[in-house]
This record gives structure tokens, sequence and C-alpha cells, in this order.
């Protein structure tokens, strides 16, 4: 089991470095706000999966663009700063459970306004009729 928390701590360091180097030492303007959101490592530590938000407004295609350009740099600072033996490979994957969390809050705030706007029974209404 300590191999898998060892997976999960140095997960956490790269997303903390990459954080760190994306907002200080990148100075692309196409990765500006981009948010690391969580790095999934492989077992051998490897290959880094790193999911990141965009800001509201900014075009995902140039963010891509801009993080594939950072990458070598990204890739071989982040080896130094965390002294790893191999520098993990960094794939970079757009996370987009934010834009559907706030699709299912506005789903369920559609609900309750429908709820609300109907014509609610109450038990005396149906007495009335017969």
């Amino acid at each position: 089991m300590s191999h898998g928390t060892r997976t999960l701590r140095v997960a956490e360091r790269v997303r903390k470095e990459l954080s760190t180097l994306l907002s200080r030492s990148v100075r692309d303007p196409g990765v500006a706000g981009v948010v690391i959101t969580i790095v999934r490592m492989t077992p051998d530590l490897q290959i880094a999966r790193v999911y990141y938000t965009v800001p509201d407004g900014a075009d995902r295609r140039d963010v891509a663009r801009g993080l594939r350009r950072a990458r070598p740099f990204l890739r071989r600072a982040v080896s130094e700063r965390l002294q790893l033996r191999r520098a993990p490979d960094l794939r970079f994957l757009h996370d987009d459970s934010a834009e559907q969390q706030d699709r299912i809050a506005r789903i369920f705030d559609d609900l309750e306004r429908e709820r609300g706007a109907a014509p609610s029974e109450t038990p005396g209404d149906k007495d009335d009729a017969s």
C-alpha cells in the first residue's frame, strides 16, 4: 500500500510545482490563468496525467498549444525541483468536471423553479370537488 501512497504524494507535489511554474516562470500568454486541478501518476511514476481548467473566455485550443510548447521546460523543471530519478512524461488533459458540475447545478435550479411555479394541490382542493 505504501507504493500507492508514494504515487499520491508525488502526484500532489507535481501539481504544486506545475502550478508554481505556470504562474511564475512560463511567460507564454496562452497559458495565463490555467489552473492545475489534479495530477494522476502511473504507479511507476513515468507518466503524469495533468488535468487543468482554463479561465473564462480563454480558447481551449490556444491553452493546449501553449502547454504543449511549455512541456519540455516544465518536465525538466519538475524533475530538477523534485529530484526525481526520471522526469515523468507530462500529458495535459482538459478537466471538464467543473463544467459538468455547473450544468448539473443549472438543471437542479431549473427543476426547482419549475416546482415553485407549478400550482400545488392541497388535500382540501380534492374534497371541494365532491
